[in-house]
């Protein structure tokens, strides 16, 4: 049993603004038939069009997905599209109270028929200056999980949007990897790819200038967050044994302890990622 907020409750048994819009100015629809959660969500414009006068939804889906969309609808009324460009998945959960960690996709999906509903609104009229949205998936639309139909723009953004530092939560909020399990050493190289992106950011924002204990801390984060993630998808691990200034010591464990390219895996993933991410002075050793 999912321990929800009295809020997620009242939103639940007793949603706010459903039902279809005849008058919609715009109409934004996502949904999975495989999942089983389906959000359609109607907007209706302010005679200026700059702001939203009405919202309403219709739904299929459990608990979370209904007081999502409820929620959602409460929110942008009378929001100008200036302010609602701004909001987030987390916006909605942080307005129930909280949303259990495995039923977050459903506040992702509220914003996905939001972001479907302001590109309606584009098409319909031209003439109206329309924000961005927030967190709206770009770049690679390739198909990742084909269980639940998610991409891996869908995937990238939902990671960012909510710093997500693990497969698990990944699958909670998208439900990517939730099925088969066969796309599960995708996701993880993508996590990992996002996480290097942000420490690579955040060395870059402190300018290269660390102290000895940050250079340790930021070295065993790239380990924990990009080169063990990347080793475990192939059925290898490493471990990180000592760091003595510049030098590295690691012990390859798995598939890559007997790889014949060991010395590759070293150079070209272990020491690259830490060249790239840390500091190019580094020298990484095996040991025993």
């Amino acid at each position: 049993m999912w321990d929800y907020t009295d809020k997620v409750m009242d939103h639940f048994l007793q949603p706010r603004n459903t039902g279809a819009m005849d008058d919609a100015d715009a109409v934004g629809e996502v949904g999975n038939i495989v999942c089983g959660d389906a959000i359609k969500l109607y907007l209706k414009l302010s005679d200026d069009k700059k702001s939203i006068e009405k919202a309403s939804f219709q739904t299929f889906g459990c608990a979370s997905a209904i007081a999502s969309a409820s929620a959602l609808t409460e929110i942008l009324r009378g929001k100008t599209l200036q302010d609602a460009a701004t909001l987030s998945n987390q916006d909605i959960a942080d307005y129930l109270g909280e949303l259990p960690e495995a039923k977050m996709h459903c506040s992702v999906m509220g914003m996905e028929a939001f972001q479907a509903a302001i590109k309606d609104l584009k098409k319909k009229f031209p003439e109206i200056e329309l924000p961005e949205v927030q967190h709206e998936a770009q770049g690679q639309d390739r198909i990742v999980c084909h269980c639940f139909n998610v991409s891996e723009a869908k995937i990238r953004e939902v990671t960012r949007a909510n710093d997500l530092t693990s497969v698990e939560q990944i699958t909670h909020y998208s439900k990517a990897g939730g099925g088969c399990g066969e796309c599960i050493p995708e996701i993880e190289k993508i996590l990992a790819d996002v996480l290097g992106e942000k420490t690579a950011s955040a060395t870059s924002t402190a300018g290269g200038q660390m102290t000895n204990l940050q250079k340790i801390k930021l070295i065993q984060e790239v380990f924990d967050r990009v080169i063990r993630p990347g080793l475990q998808a192939d059925g290898g691990d490493i471990e990180l044994v000592d760091i003595d200034g510049d030098k590295v010591l690691v012990r390859l464990q798995g598939r890559c302890a007997a790889c014949h390219s060991a010395e590759q895996t070293l150079r070209l993933w272990v020491e690259a990622n830490l060249h790239e991410k840390v500091s190019a002075s580094i020298i990484v050793e095996e040991v025993g």
